[in-house]
């Protein structure tokens, strides 16, 4: 696994989310009521770019802005049509030195 640094956690803060240009399609980064998360870039229902849209930090979840499909940000699940194959998810967490970072496949 390759650990991706994302950026101290003071400048993600609950609610907040980040797209890191990393991995093949890019990883969105969302810290949702204190912990963080991060998916894949990419919309399954047409590989639109997923993270651009709006998300909602009350319910984890993100908006594609092409479609509208939701996906849970925690478990990169798909919630509503037209997407209904999940995101992949990443391993997200905050080191003792205060920065985020995600593992990516090698």
């Amino acid at each position: 696994m390759a650990e991706i640094e994302v950026c101290p956690l003071a400048e993600l803060p609950p609610g907040a989310s980040r797209v890191v240009d990393a991995g093949p399609e890019g990883v969105g980064v969302y810290n949702c009521d204190g912990t963080v998360y991060a998916i894949e870039d990419r919309c399954t229902h047409d590989d639109g770019k997923l993270c651009e849209g709006d998300w909602e930090p009350e319910t984890c979840e993100v908006i594609c802005p092409r479609h509208g499909a939701r996906f849970d940000v925690r478990t990169g699940a798909a919630l509503t049509l037209p997407a209904y194959i999940p995101v992949d998810t990443y391993p997200a967490r905050v080191r003792d030195d205060g920065m985020v970072v995600v593992e990516l496949p090698d």
